[in-house]
């Protein structure tokens, strides 16, 4: 008989599982099988969520991928999906912090929160004297001694400053992590800032060197070969394109399924396979099992299997966000929209994390007579907002909009998004804590776990660590008999 895969969950984690199971199976010695992904929702597509409303482009959950990181851009590749890749408009790729309630730009140059440019920063109103003093300082800093891990917070305070991490640091984070930088592990969350500085012995000339490295030549293969990268893609018709094309692909390839409305009750072993519990349909047996949900929804799942391995899954906190998205005419915004929008440091008090101008940052998002605007509320220190009703969150982000922006204008459209724990925080000692899960996971030959809590919270991270799941799988298959029905 047929072996079975089963994959729990089909947000871009467990889709491209799929896709990199049926596209490695050929070079592979697993024979043939049979794929089974189980989606408790009504459609695929995870956090990832594109709308089209009355001309306006609309994203949900995340907008965009890290070009630096390739797997995502790679994998659009292989869908013959490259003529829809979008880079930004580099021609208004500022980004303002809001400090003492005004817009100041971030200094050209500052990487995340590295500086690589001296004049900029010399000349900026964002940081004080004392803090660029100190920020420049960090080129005599030296490396720590300490091997355990460090947080975030910890981490630029030592080597930029207080200043920095707050003005700077924290709210760049809290528009990617939606996290409290005094909590994250800066060697899980940042690993390349803790090798700049093992390497280098200090951020700045690591960052310098970096730079200098990716300004030579684009190497053959990148996305869109002649043209200089920009640090975020998308693709033209939103995110949701590139869900829809691995669904179809997916289906396409033939002994695939994909079940949705299917709640999985839990997993156990029977007579070295798996047993899947399906809430209202029978079971189903299976050689392997892929959880590509979230961690806390894999401890349920496992509870009944390993209850030690689901304390350890419900040890990764998640948070919960929400994102509005709101147009206005462009003849009712009073100041120039210079740039991709703005972040909000907590100290600041406001009550939206940051802003992006998504028809400034991208093309193809709103009708030329008018802006969208999609601003993130919630995260590690504000998630009860998250809770608020609809009419009142949006009257929340239009009085913080007027605030800052001075927009006192009706909007022509909003639409409100809520992700509750959608955010897995990577706080300090992750790495660890990741480590027993899989060695604890390895109890279990043919169970793997995949998805954003383990190894990278970003679409591109969550792609590349589906295709290494799916390489493991395929590998285990090749020794596997087939699954009795």
């Amino acid at each position: 008989m047929t072996k079975r895969v089963i994959i729990i969950g089909s947000g871009i984690a467990g889709l491209a599982a799929a896709y990199n199971l049926r596209e490695h199976q050929s070079s592979s010695a697993s024979g043939a099988f049979e794929i089974v992904l189980l989606e408790k929702k009504d459609a695929p597509g995870g956090n990832i969520k594109t709308e089209k409303i009355d001309g306006f482009l609309i994203e949900g959950g995340p907008d965009c991928f890290l070009s630096e990181k390739p797997w995502a851009w790679e994998l659009c590749k292989r869908l013959g999906l490259q003529a829809s890749l979008l880079q930004t408009n580099e021609v208004a790729k500022k980004t303002f912090v809001l400090s003492k309630g005004r817009l100041h730009e971030l200094p050209e140059g500052v990487i995340l929160m590295v500086p690589t440019r001296i004049m900029p920063l010399a000349f900026s109103g964002l940081i004080s004297i004392p803090g660029k003093i100190r920020m420049a300082l960090e080129l005599f800093i030296p490396k720590r001694k300490e091997t355990g891990d460090e947080s975030l917070g910890g981490f630029v305070t030592r080597r930029l400053g207080k200043e920095a991490l707050d003005k700077i640091a924290e709210p760049l984070v809290a528009g990617v992590h939606a996290g409290d930088p005094a909590t994250m592990s800066v060697r899980s969350s940042f690993p390349k800032f803790v090798q700049l500085e093992e390497e280098h012995g200090s951020l700045i000339r690591g960052m310098i060197k970096r730079m200098a490295l990716m300004k030579k030549t684009q190497k053959p293969g990148s996305p869109l070969p002649g043209q200089k990268l920009t640090m975020f893609i998308t693709l033209k018709e939103g995110l949701s394109h590139l869900i829809n094309t691995l669904t179809e692909r997916i289906l396409a390839a033939g002994n695939t399924a994909i079940r949705t409305g299917a709640a999985v009750t839990g997993v156990l072993e029977k007579q070295g396979k798996f047993e899947v519990g399906i809430e209202g349909a029978p079971s189903m047996t299976a050689d392997a099992v892929i959880i590509a949900a979230p961690a806390y929804a894999a401890a349920k799942t496992l509870a009944g299997l390993d209850a030690e391995l689901a304390e350890k899954l419900l040890a990764i906190p998640y948070v919960s966000t929400a994102t509005v998205s709101i147009a206005f005419k462009k003849k009712d915004i009073v100041r120039p929209l210079s740039g991709f929008g703005f972040v909000i440091p907590r100290t600041e008090g406001r009550k939206i994390m940051a802003a992006t101008w998504s028809s400034v940052k991208w093309s193809h998002r709103a009708p030329d007579d008018s802006v969208l605007v999609r601003c993130f509320v919630g995260g590690a220190k504000n998630a009860e907002l998250v809770n608020l009703g609809d009419a009142d969150m949006i009257k929340m982000v239009r009085a913080e909009l007027e605030d800052i922006m001075g927009i006192d204008a009706e909007p022509v459209l909003v639409k409100v998004y809520r992700w509750i724990n959608s955010m897995p925080q990577y706080t300090i000692g992750h790495d660890e804590r990741i480590a027993e899960i899989e060695r604890r996971c390895a109890r279990y030959p043919g169970l793997f776990l995949t998805g954003s809590a383990y190894h990278g919270i970003g679409i591109a991270d969550s792609v590349r660590n589906a295709e290494i799941t799916a390489k493991k799988v395929l590998h285990f298959l090749a020794g596997r008999q087939p699954a009795s029905r």
